[in-house]
């Protein structure tokens, strides 16, 4: 039985009120009975044939207004979708696999593609796949770059039960696919505006002679001028092309702004002009080198300033004849190539000492700790800062955990018989219960916080102190109240020397103590056979005055049979790489100093004929050690900088976590590749 349409609502009750009319007319008839019985049947009669000629007229019009109901839906339907495919944003409709279903005249005329095509959208966006539309939390925008076209791509997806919930007929509640419809907003001349704000943005740059005095120094006086004219020359020469505003600030400063379009263009050239610099040469003994800190943080031009501010002491820091880009968070280094040149200029050393004898005599205690697994370096410099603080009648300690067997011989000699407190040596955990914020804490040999004995100790005290002998990277103790690092020093040990003999009027150090700061430099400059200079051997001439004697020394630097061992089958498995490069493996098992047992094997490696750098890999306590040295000829901390680490020129070092040995060896070799490739470094 077919059944009729019906109207429901509002519109049934107006399509209903004339019938229901008849009622009330029904009523006043009923009415009109009391008063004439003959005018009541004349108004009967009437009501009648209201009723019958309403009720025609409600058939005849029911079928009607359906009719146009039903052709008013479906012309709104057709320019609901002509409108749809007139619409001005490129749209498409994708299945549940991504096969296009359906798309405008814009998206047509966007992709060059006609309304037919059924193919995956990955041929036209290769990002768009199967798999990234079926994932859990697609992105609701991604770009695309098509025909030099930038596309920001809105994607929506669309569930079947949206669609089908008002439907009687379909259930597809349970239906997991899903419709997605992309929305195209061509961006390319937003991008190309963000581009050339981005490009417009004001660059600060400080440049900095290192070696000013030196190199004028090294050259007759009627040359000097022409030097200097030199130098200023080719620094205003490298940034005029850049389009570049260059103002002499001081004699060896100069500042310097540009537009950020041209950093890229620096950094791919890497920053030639330093190489430049250092050729220039009118009689000059000495190669002049530049040191260059670039900031970039924000649109505020004194926030710019700080950051170059901060980016040419980190520059300085690290040694000199680089440069170093701080944006933001992000800190890259380019050259530092060259030997650190040695200062033969004392005041320096003498001005840090009178500074911290100033500190020690306004704190409560003095804390000292270098860096964890702590090496003899680190233990003579901490013991020549005791002696400073022992002459201010200071009470000082050094924090030291779980001491190697290096070291230990050493830490022997200060017993209490020999006079030394009990409590001279202590660990993280009593360090902790005696700092206040007024005990200074003294870092030697280290200037990384994550490297130190007790990081905590940093956090604890309001004064801290640095003396290292490392380059500068990105993570540095923040605010210390004085900081002295000196890169081109052959050790910890060499600077505190020097210190010692401008810290006060009289100050002696007996022989013990002379012994562990000589012993200290013995080691880090190889029997002084590295990164030695005239400091170098004015401190151990200062040492040996003192009473440090070479012989007692050495006994006590001897190694034990398994240390030796181990050293010569790090030596002896040993592969060299291309030709230059020895990497090795010094095992662990049976050993309290595995470390340093590397560092020695890394220096044996270098006797051999034709190896230019050695790295030595070393597994303990969960980490690898690598402990890298060259002679001269490359410069090892860019290659341990590559690997998270860092160190000097000839001396340097990095810690690798999550892998294992071979892996770490791959790290290296595709380190010195990719270096080699780049011309970081000759072979």
């Amino acid at each position: 039985m077919r059944k009729k349409m019906k109207f429901r609502g509002r519109f049934h009750g107006y399509m209903c009120f004339p019938l229901y009319f008849t009622i009330v007319l029904l009523g006043m008839d009923i009415a009109a009975f009391r008063y004439n019985i003959k005018m009541g049947a004349i108004g009967l009669g009437c009501v009648g044939a209201y009723f019958l000629l309403t009720l025609l007229l409600y058939f005849r019009s029911k079928t009607v207004l359906a009719n146009e109901v039903v052709n008013i839906a479906t012309q709104y339907a057709s320019v609901q979708k002509k409108l749809l495919n007139e619409f001005e944003i490129p749209y498409a409709l994708l299945d549940y696999s991504g096969k296009i279903l359906w798309v405008n005249e814009q998206f047509t005329v966007k992709m060059g593609i006609d309304k037919k095509y059924k193919k995956s959208i990955t041929t036209l966006f290769p990002t768009i796949t199967r798999e990234f539309l079926q994932k859990n939390d697609i992105p609701q925008n991604i770009y695309a770059d098509v025909d030099h076209r930038n596309y920001r791509v809105a994607l929506k997806r669309i569930g079947f039960n949206a669609i089908s919930e008002d439907s009687d007929v379909l259930d597809f509640s349970e239906m997991e696919e899903f419709l997605t419809a992309i929305y195209l907003f061509d961006e390319t001349e937003l991008t190309v505006c963000k581009k050339e704000i981005e490009d417009q943005k004001q660059v600060s740059a400080l440049v900095y002679i290192d070696n000013y005095e030196e190199a004028l120094d090294s050259i007759e006086d009627v040359k000097r001028s022409l030097l200097v004219a030199l130098i200023d020359r080719r620094v205003n020469q490298y940034f005029s092309k850049m389009d570049g505003l260059v103002r002499k600030i001081e004699k060896d400063k100069y500042f310097v702004v540009f537009k950020y379009k041209y950093l890229e263009e620096m950094k791919e050239d890497k920053f030639r002009f330093l190489e430049e610099t250092k050729a220039i040469k009118v009689g000059n003994e000495m190669a002049v080198t530049l040191s260059v800190g670039i900031g970039i943080k924000s649109d505020n031009y004194i926030e710019n300033y700080e950051c170059a501010r901060a980016a040419i002491d980190l520059a300085l820091g690290r040694g000199g004849d680089q440069v170093v880009i701080m944006e933001g968070d992000d800190i890259t280094y380019f050259g530092g190539k060259s030997k650190q040149v040695e200062s033969k200029n004392r005041v320096k050393a003498r001005v840090k000492a009178q500074a911290l004898k100033d500190i020690i005599e306004g704190c409560e205690n003095v804390l000292i700790m270098g860096h964890s697994i702590s090496d003899i370096d680190s233990l003579g410099a901490g013991i020549g800062i005791y002696c400073a603080a022992n002459s201010l009648e200071k009470k000082a300690q050094l924090v030291i955990n779980n001491p190697t067997s290096s070291i230990r011989p050493l830490m022997d000699t200060f017993s209490v018989e020999n006079g030394y407190p009990e409590d001279m040596f202590i660990d993280s955990d009593a360090a902790l219960e005696m700092v206040n914020r007024n005990t200074l804490v003294m870092v030697v040999d280290t200037n990384r916080p994550s490297y130190t004995e007790c990081p905590e100790l940093l956090k604890r005290s309001g004064k801290v102190v640095v003396f290292d002998h490392h380059r500068q990277n990105s993570e540095v103790i923040e605010n210390p109240i004085l900081s002295y690092i000196e890169p081109y020093a052959s050790s910890a040990c060499e600077m505190v020397a020097e210190v010692l003999q401008y810290f006060n009027d009289g100050i002696k150090i007996n022989a013990t103590e002379a012994d562990c700061i000589y012993a200290g430099i013995l080691i880090d400059t190889n029997n002084f056979m590295t990164k030695t200079g005239v400091r170098t051997f004015e401190a151990a001439a200062f040492l040996k005055r003192s009473g440090a004697e070479v012989t007692r020394v050495r006994k006590m630097l001897r190694n034990d049979m398994a240390c030796y061992k181990a050293r010569a089958e790090a030596v002896r498995h040993a592969e060299v790489y291309r030709g230059a490069f020895a990497i090795s493996v010094c095992p662990s098992e049976n050993l309290q100093s595995p470390t340093i047992v590397g560092a020695q094997a890394a220096n044996e490696l270098l006797n051999i004929i034709g190896i230019k750098a050695s790295f030595v890999l070393t597994e303990y306590n969960g980490k690898i050690y690598v402990s890298s040295r060259s002679i001269d000829e490359i410069n090892v901390q860019l290659i341990m900088e590559k690997m998270g680490g860092g160190g000097h020129l000839n001396v340097a070092g990095a810690q690798l976590t999550d892998c294992t040995i071979v892996e770490a060896k791959h790290i290296i070799q595709s380190t010195l590749d990719e270096m080699l490739e780049e011309g970081d470094i000759e072979q």
